[in-house]
């Protein structure tokens, strides 16, 4: 379909009208929990996930069934001051190895059911260097906002997104200073792997992209120090926020393309849940800002949505158990 905006405001509009989860499922899912043959609050948070699916997806007993995972990639003209370890060409080499079947977001995938969807945008034109100018025109980012918007299958019952763009953890931790404050030192990290003049170099970059963009309308921050897969990232969370699709939330720039909408927009993330806790340094305290607990903590620093993808098996345990367990009434077993 075509994206219901075509202006920022527009797409802010769409944002306050997004819908909340389904009530009477939520009730009958925390009806079944208690019937099932196990004590109470004995499967944790589990118990709670398989309930919060159940009142996005509008059933007391819902099932998982065609999990969506979609990579989005861009490249950055601030990758000239040299914040990466890797040149930008890798970025075009990388979206080659997901069509072919050899990163470790398609094995992932694939482990756990998941159809997956590959997005380059226009990466033979990278962003503007936001120390500079701002990262994009706002018909540039209202495109990829589009982009992402269009990319979500409404058949989907399950959303992971993730990125590749050499330099974006540079643009998240911008974003995310200006987002929420404090020092830029704070939310800059290694990203591929910079030493340490490397980061100090980030981290001055970082800072004056703020100062010169720095802002209090987030969605402002995500065209001036973003870029084409992080606002790609968003209109595809808020896409499947209105098809009541729930999301697992991957790493640390993923988080900053949703920190965006939970700016721009209270309860915009409530469809989310976060895969896990990444080695980027700030991705923590992004998730704090958030109140994002993650659901797996393996030190991963990958990107690609590997880490949402894996915690798709958490997701699929819990509705398993949840849909799957019988009643104690079913069992024939005394409830006590």
């Amino acid at each position: 379909m075509t994206a219901p905006f075509a202006s920022l405001s527009q797409f802010r509009a769409v944002l306050q009208a997004l819908p909340g989860a389904d009530s009477t499922a939520i009730a009958a899912a925390q009806e079944r929990n208690i019937q099932l043959t196990k004590p109470p609050g004995a499967l944790g948070r589990l118990e709670d996930l398989a309930i919060w699916y159940a009142g996005w997806r509008g059933t007391g007993k819902p099932s998982l069934d065609a999990p969506q995972v979609i990579v989005f990639a861009g490249n950055h003209g601030v990758t000239a001051r040299g914040v990466s370890a890797f040149p930008s060409e890798v970025t075009v080499q990388m979206v080659a190895n997901f069509k072919a079947g050899g990163a470790a977001i398609n094995q992932l995938a694939k482990a756990f059911g998941a159809r997956m969807d590959v997005h380059a945008l226009d990466l033979d034109q990278p962003t503007a260097d936001f120390t500079a100018a701002p990262a994009m025109t706002e018909a540039e980012v209202v495109a990829a906002l589009a982009c992402g918007w269009q990319a979500v299958d409404p058949s989907a019952d399950l959303l992971v997104v993730g990125e590749m763009g050499i330099g974006n953890t540079t643009c998240a931790a911008a974003m995310a200073c200006a987002l929420f404050g404090g020092e830029p030192g704070e939310w800059t990290g290694r990203g591929t792997g910079v030493d340490d003049r490397g980061l100090a170099l980030k981290t001055q970059v970082v800072a004056e992209g703020v100062a010169l963009h720095g802002g209090t309308d987030p969605l402002e921050v995500l065209r001036c120090l973003g870029g084409r897969e992080i606002a790609a990232m968003a209109g595809a969370i808020a896409r499947a926020h209105a098809l009541r699709i729930p999301v697992i939330l991957d790493g640390f720039i993923c988080t900053a393309a949703a920190a965006v909408l939970a700016q721009a927009a209270p309860g915009a993330l409530d469809h989310c849940v976060a895969g896990h806790a990444s080695a980027e340094a700030a991705h923590r305290a992004l998730l704090s800002k958030l109140d994002k607990a993650p659901l797996l903590e393996l030190g991963l620093r990958l990107g690609e949505g590997s880490g949402a993808a894996l915690a798709i098996g958490v997701l699929k345990g819990a509705i398993a158990c949840h849909s799957g367990m019988a009643t104690f009434a079913e069992a024939g077993v005394a409830a006590g």
